[in-house]
């Protein structure tokens, strides 16, 4: 059931996607060191996306009300913030077009972000194309999200908050999804740091990579629209009525950006629905190029 349910989404947004192209006025077009990339506008929706034939976006903006998340998975994202509700430090592995920061700027104004971004051309994109402007807290590194993080703790560096939302055209990069990269950011979280990772439902990773964040973080929430969203905590997961607490303490604050809670928090979830036995991914065992499309 699950697996018809995506195909169904994801076939309805390729066709969408497709339709779009088609009548969309290209704004800029690059191949960068790392991959071909595309900024488009359709009626008003400016986008960005990796590989000239691939159909997925990995950036959107509505270019006349800048503060509208017109790409849903970026409001599950922002979930996060009803297990952490006063982070004090973020780091976001992964820029595309900046609107996370861009959002966490505006709620959080004293905020302390690192945005770690391994394409210069993608940082460049989201400064030109998507009105990314870097607070005098938010510093901006182009470098690999893993070798960051190495580097993170050997300075002792702790984050309240970490978003890993690094993708290639296709998915994940497969060294940024191993038990041994989730320890590492495990460690770099404050007691009360919390992960949030976006990632998709694939019928052949899903298990893999589920019963890899159990191993390292134990429960977990999950929130799945079209994207499927992992969140996880350092120490003990926070209950329903917690949740609820922190959601209604943010409702102000995310309501600007069409967040509910009474849309988001029956979203989460923390059934374990993966085999008991299903293998970890590890730097030695990490397929997910072969396995996304399955």
């Amino acid at each position: 059931m699950r697996k018809t349910r995506w195909l169904k989404a994801a076939l309805v947004s390729l066709c969408l996607a497709f339709s779009s192209l088609v009548s969309a006025n290209t704004l800029y077009e690059a191949k960068s060191l790392y991959r071909n990339i595309l900024v488009y506008e359709h009626q008003g929706i400016r986008c960005m996306k990796f590989g000239i034939h691939d159909n997925g976006r990995q950036s959107c903006i509505d270019v006349q009300n800048p503060n509208r998340l017109v790409l849903e998975y970026i409001k599950l994202l922002l979930g996060a913030l009803y297990l952490q509700p006063q982070p004090e430090s973020v780091l976001i592995i992964g820029l595309g077009g900046g609107t996370l920061p861009t959002v966490l700027q505006k709620i959080y104004p004293q905020l302390k972000i690192d945005c770690v971004e391994l394409d210069p051309a993608v940082t460049h994109v989201a400064q030109q194309y998507f009105y990314f402007m870097p607070a005098s807290q938010t510093r901006l590194f182009n470098e690999d999200g893993r070798v960051f993080v190495k580097r993170a703790l050997r300075r002792q560096q702790r984050y309240d908050l970490i978003v890993l939302d690094a993708f290639d055209h296709l998915y994940v990069p497969e060294h940024l999804m191993t038990k041994e990269f989730l320890q590492e950011l495990k460690e770099l979280l404050t007691p009360a740091g919390v992960l949030v990772a976006n990632t998709y439902p694939s019928r052949k990773l899903y298990p893999l990579e589920s019963a890899t964040y159990a191993h390292v973080f134990g429960s977990f929430y999950q929130l799945q629209q079209r994207n499927r969203i992992l969140i996880a905590s350092k120490n003990s997961l926070p209950g329903s009525q917690q949740l609820a607490g922190n959601a209604k303490l943010l409702e102000e604050k995310l309501k600007p950006y069409g967040i509910e809670k009474d849309w988001l928090l029956p979203l989460f979830s923390s059934e374990v629905d993966w085999p008991s036995n299903s293998r970890l991914l590890t730097d030695q065992y990490s397929p997910a190029n072969l396995l996304i499309n399955q």
